[in-house]
């Protein structure tokens, strides 16, 4: 089927609804005051409806006029989207990129950075993989990620600080820790400890049992969310990110005494696998998740002085 019109037209009419009138308009467009004239009336007269009429000084869309130009507005905005789209793949933009994170890292802390990314940039879709323990490494070490947020540096791969993460032993409100302070290790041994499973492909023993407090039990889990669900079933305890718990608002859960063992932190870092083979697009993000991170841990270290 061959098209009537052209959006050249149909982005006419749009500038005289917003500018009230033609010399306005034309203005606007860089065009002369006939030429937007001879467009409207051409226009018109294809569709065989009155699209513009003159109320005093002002042009005005009449109500055919404006209910055509609702229905041509959504697709003005995909052509010029196009068109962006056009541009960013003429210069090597990625049309898709993989960020891994890992578990440990508050979900919050990419998705800012994120939704500026997607803002800006029309062209490059994300994967959002989660990674854990061992599996951090090995999206690093085979470079299918473009960016990835690990917990502590890899050799030969420059990494930034992105932040820090406290983990927190918990327990249901009715599970038999929940009553007894200052418990020892002791205490622990023939209770139900919840892990996390390595979902890494390379599995040393000190990462398969990185966190275990040596309980005679344990429940594996693939990650934090069913831990959570886990710990507020009264299945065992559990150490969970802070960030977790303060977002899951788990006021039915308790926060163990354990000597020695009350709380850890784990440094969050963020690096490029790909390295000078990252493509524009990635860097881009990587930059805005650099930007985020720096104006989140200069709050953070103010209100621990103030404090």
């Amino acid at each position: 089927m061959r098209l009537r019109t052209t959006l050249d037209q149909w982005l006419t009419l749009q500038e005289v609804d917003r500018s009230g009138s033609i010399q306005a308009a034309a203005t606007r467009l860089n065009k002369s005051h006939t030429t937007l004239i001879y467009a409207i009336k051409k226009l018109e007269e294809q569709l065989d409806v009155s699209l513009v009429e003159v109320k005093g000084r002002r042009a005005v869309l009449t109500d055919d006029g404006k209910s055509l130009l609702r229905r041509a507005s959504s697709m003005l905005e995909q052509a010029q989207e196009l068109e962006v789209l056009s541009a960013q793949l003429s210069k090597g933009i990625e049309s898709e990129i993989t960020v891994s994170v890992d578990h440990l890292c508050c979900r919050e802390w990419v998705y800012g950075p994120l939704a500026e990314f997607f803002s800006e940039n029309k062209s490059t879709s994300v994967q959002v993989v989660e990674t854990s323990l061992s599996g951090t490494t090995d999206a690093v070490l085979s470079e299918k990620s473009d960016i990835a947020i690990i917990n502590f540096p890899i050799t030969n791969y420059p990494a930034e600080a992105f932040g820090v993460v406290t983990m927190v032993p918990v327990v249901a409100e009715h599970h038999p820790l929940a009553g007894k302070d200052n418990l020892c290790l002791a205490d622990l041994i023939s209770e139900t400890q919840i892990v996390i499973r390595d979902l890494g492909s390379q599995v040393t023993d000190d990462e398969a049992n990185a966190g275990w407090l040596k309980s005679q039990q344990r429940l594996t889990v693939d990650n934090f969310d069913h831990a959570w669900r886990a710990v507020r079933a009264g299945l065992g305890f559990c150490r969970l990110p802070e960030h977790m718990l303060d977002a899951m608002h788990s006021n039915n859960l308790v926060r163990l005494s354990i000597e020695g063992a009350n709380r850890y932190q784990v440094p969050v870092h963020i690096t490029l696998p790909k390295g000078p083979k990252t493509g524009p697009a990635a860097r881009k993000l990587y930059e805005l998740l650099i930007s985020e991170a720096g104006r989140r841990m200069t709050e953070s270290s103010v209100e621990n002085n103030m404090s």
